[in-house]
Formats: C-alpha cells, sequence, structure tokens
C-alpha cells in the first residue's frame, strides 16, 4: 500500500495523515444491556459471557459507563452527534431528525474511510431507509423482530429465510462485508444489535439454558411493595443500609403497578422471573457474535490496527424501586456496559475507573481517524488520553436528562447530576420530591437525603449544577416536537 496525504476539508481543517497509520474502528452496540450483565463482574450468578469477559481480558473495562439519556433513539442520536439530547433535539423515540443534522460516519466517510451501518436505527422519522453516511447500510423498520426479519439492504427489501435469527443475520452479514471491503481503505463498522430489547427472545439453541438460574432481586425491589405485591413476602429480607420510606417519590410509588412496574409487568403479560432468564438466554446471541467479530479480527491480523468498543445504548432496571425498563435517572438505568480494546494504546486486562459517556464516542473515533476539531458543537470528549493514561485529568461528574413522553407517560421528565460519591435528581412537572443519594454508602440508592439537614449545602450545589449545565448548553427551553401518540394510529388520531 502507497502512503498519501489525506487532506481533511472538513470544516476548514487539514491534516496529513498516512493512510496506513489511519486505524480501523468497530462499533458493537447492544440495547438495554444493564451494566453489570457480564459473567465476568460476577453479579450474575450462573451468568456466562466468555467473549466479552474476552474482551474486558484482552483491552479494558469502564465501570463507570453512562448515557445521557436512557432511551433508545436520543441515546443512539447523542453517539452519532456526541451532543445531548436537548442539543441534537432527538428527545424522545419519535422525535424527527432535525435538517442539517451532521453524523460522525459521514466525516469519516469523506475523510477516506469505508463505513457499514447494519442494525437497529430506530431514530424518528427516519425508519430504515439508508442514512448519510454509509457506504453499506442494513436495517429494519423500528424495532425489528428477533426471528425471520425482513432487512433493507442499501434500500431493498430483502426477506430472510425462515428459522434465521436477527442477532446471527447481523454478524453474518457485517463479516461478509468486512470480506468484501476494499482493503487499500481503513473502515468502520457499526454493528447494531436488536438483543437484548423486549420481549426477549433467545435463539433457539439458547432456549432454556437458564432455566435453572437463581433470580437476583435487588434491595431495592421491595422498598414500595404492599399487601397488593405478589413480593410482599419477600420486602422483610435484610436490607444493610438505612433506608428512607417517607421520601420515595410518588411517580416511583405508582410506576410498580404499571407497564414498567414489577407487579404488573406488560400489562401482567409476564412473570418477572421468567422475564429475567429470557434476558439472559437472549444476551447470549450477542455475546455470540462479538466472539465471531473478535475471531475474524485476530484471523486477518488486524488486532494491533483496530479499535474495537462495546457498549450498550442504554442501561435497564431488574426490580431496582419495583421497576423494570429504564428512562429514569437511577445507577442501572444510566449505566451501561462500556469495553474497548486496541493493543497500540490499552493495557489488557486493565479496569479504567474514568467517567466516561456516549457523547465521547464521535470525538474519539473521529481523532483516532486523524480528523480531531472536524465537528466544533460536539458536547463530549475524546477518550484517546485516558486510553492513552488512565491517570490523566478528566471530568469528575455526568449530566443526565430524560423528557417525558407520551406513549410512556408515567415517568417525568428528569435532570440528574452524578459524581463520584453523590447523585441529584430534579424530578420536573410533577408536584412531587427530589432526590440526592450518597453512593458510596447507599449504592441502591434507598436513602434519599434531600431533607437531611447536613446535606443541605451538596444538595444546592448539585442543583446549581444542574441548572447551569443546562443553562451554558442551550438547554433550558424542553425541545417539544410535533409527533402523533405512536400508541394509535396515524390515520385515527385526532388534534386537541
Amino acid at each position: 500500500m502507497n502512503r498519501f496525504l489525506l487532506l481533511v476539508l472538513t470544516f476548514g481543517l487539514t491534516v496529513s495523515v498516512s493512510a496506513q497509520e489511519r486505524p480501523n474502528i468497530i462499533f458493537i452496540l447492544a440495547d438495554d444491556h444493564r451494566h453489570d450483565f457480564m459473567g465476568f463482574t460476577g453479579a450474575v450468578e450462573g451468568l456466562e459471557t466468555p467473549n466479552m469477559d474476552r474482551m474486558a481480558a484482552n483491552g479494558a473495562h469502564f465501570p463507570n459507563a453512562f448515557v445521557t439519556t436512557a432511551l433508545c433513539s436520543p441515546s443512539r442520536a447523542s453517539i452519532l452527534t456526541g451532543k445531548y439530547a436537548h442539543s441534537h433535539t432527538i428527545v424522545d423515540n419519535s422525535a424527527p431528525i432535525p435538517a442539517g443534522t451532521q453524523f460522525f460516519p459521514e466525516i469519516l466517510q469523506a475523510n477516506g474511510y469505508q463505513t457499514g451501518f447494519l442494525g437497529k436505527w430506530h431514530m424518528g422519522d427516519a425508519d430504515d431507509k439508508p442514512q448519510p453516511g454509509f457506504d453499506y447500510w442494513l436495517s429494519f423498520r423500528g424495532q425489528g423482530v428477533y426471528n425471520n426479519p425482513t432487512f433493507n439492504i442499501n434500500g431493498k427489501q430483502v426477506k430472510q429465510a425462515e428459522g434465521s435469527y436477527t442477532s446471527d443475520l447481523l454478524t453474518d452479514y457485517a463479516l461478509e462485508w468486512l470480506e468484501e471491503r476494499n482493503d487499500e481503505k481503513p473502515f468502520f463498522l457499526y454493528l447494531s444489535h436488536k438483543a437484548v430489547h423486549a420481549e426477549f427472545q433467545p435463539a433457539k439453541r439458547h432456549q432454556g439454558l437458564h432455566k435453572n438460574t437463581p433470580v437476583v432481586t435487588p434491595p431495592s425491589m421491595y422498598l414500595t411493595a404492599t399487601a397488593e405485591s405478589p413480593y410482599f413476602s419477600d420486602r422483610e429480607k435484610p436490607i444493610t443500609t438505612p433506608v428512607n420510606y417517607k421520601d420515595i417519590p410518588e411517580w416511583v410509588r405508582r410506576q410498580r403497578f404499571s407497564w414498567h412496574g414489577v407487579d404488573h409487568m406488560y400489562h401482567g403479560q409476564i412473570r418477572f422471573d421468567e422475564f429475567y432468564k429470557l434476558y439472559l438466554e437472549t444476551l447470549m446471541g450477542v455475546d455470540e457474535s462479538v466472539g465471531r467479530v473478535l475471531d475474524w479480527v485476530e484471523k486477518n491480523g488486524l488486532t494491533e490496527n483496530t479499535l474495537i468498543i462495546y457498549m450498550g445504548d442504554n442501561g435497564f432496571s431488574f426490580g431496582e424501586h419495583g421497576l423494570i425498563d429504564k428512562r429514569h435517572a437511577y445507577e442501572e438505568s444510566m449505566k451501561v456496559p462500556f469495553l474497548a480494546q486496541y493493543p497500540p494504546m490499552i493495557k489488557a486486562g486493565s479496569v479504567n475507573q474514568n467517567i466516561v459517556m456516549n457523547i465521547d464516542l464521535a470525538p474519539t473515533f473521529l481523532e483516532l481517524a486523524g480528523v480531531p476539531g472536524s465537528k466544533p458543537d460536539i458536547q463530549g470528549q475524546s477518550l484517546l488520553p485516558i486510553l492513552k493514561n488512565p491517570e490523566s485529568s478528566w471530568r469528575d461528574k455526568v449530566f443526565y436528562e430524560y423528557y417525558w413522553e407520551m406513549a410512556f407517560p408515567s415517568t417525568p421528565t428528569i435532570f440528574a447530576v452524578r459524581t463520584e460519591k453523590y447523585k441529584y435528581i430534579f424530578n420536573q412537572g410533577v408536584w412531587d420530591i427530589n432526590e440526592l443519594y450518597d453512593l458510596e454508602k447507599d449504592p441502591y440508592e434507598m436513602n434519599n437525603l434531600i431533607r437531611s439537614p447536613e446535606h443541605q449545602k451538596i444538595a444546592e450545589e448539585l442543583r446549581s449544577e444542574v441548572f447551569t449545565w443546562l443553562e451554558t448548553t442551550g438547554g433550558e427551553q424542553i425541545p417539544l416536537k410535533r409527533i402523533v401518540n405512536p400508541k394509535f394510529d396515524h390515520k385515527y388520531q385526532k388534534t386537541y
């Protein structure tokens, strides 16, 4: 391969980079994978994820990785833009992509990278149609299906074979694209899994794999349990940290008996234990996909020149505070798995304790590709400094936002800030209480300190930080969108 100069013209920036020096980038995104559900964490008895474990052993695990919004479309848009949801304004699963929005793959493509997207896009009104910035496109409508899907492949609807499974198919097509690529150019692969989104459906080979796995229920599952709850008899399980039963927000209490609550999950369609085990079994297909990608990279001698990142688009609750799903600002919702492998920069088997966010991916990929500064409106930070040296000066807090949705109105608009020690949650637009937790002493977030006299100063400081963040980043106006209720067919929708 001859060396050449890459002229980066985006936004007037010119950088000289050798083609041989530009690494390949593989980004694998899972849906609703919570941060601790990986075998090597030891958090789930009986769970084995050998390929995620392999990534952690060959690279780094980031236990303090967060999304800025725990919801599919806003999180994915933040990954692609490097911005907070209130800045890119794709604030829920129905909000359209604003005209003029630029995603980082467009910049990579314009500067010599081969780019491929395969999997769940699920962003506003984009449906499954090919998006700018990708040489190869494979997607499906909305959430898609686990079995016998139809894919939009480069603009053409292609029905897949009977008996096929989406996690396997996405990996098959991804490896096929990698095999057929132009090996004279670096590549960026975005492999975006449907799994493990509800309703969970494992591959046939994994069905029943976890039927005997013990179900782990967190202490906070019983905070709001009542005599009507099927879990009422378990509420006396020993809790070793202080609990403030008085100051649990009312919206949390009431959601226990809702679509996203443990006592009426999906309107009573499934029991918690079955739900939990199906999730573990469905996750197996994602882990196998990771392994196949790692195998391909090693087989083709590209390990030293390929950054691989595995991440979840948001976390997921399994009973914490009596809830399932995500959206809220508790740890299990806003925390995500994050693994990174790149031998030239990352020490094998390392644990990087720095706080990282989904908005950091775009600037990281662009800087690694030799085009830093090409998107001046990015609000995240390139991770390269802490990949090279985990002791580098870095952020000490993360901000979070969630906007009330028409389709799931039980969760209010929420703003939060999380430091290494404290979390402050501002519940917007409801006559309710706000929240303050000491995460060091209260990791399950069961002792709301918002009324504690000795914590009033820190509560006031963190509340001020939330509003300063919103003010300085243009987030003081909630970005309302003209959408229809996604629970009803458009032709029957009335305007009030």
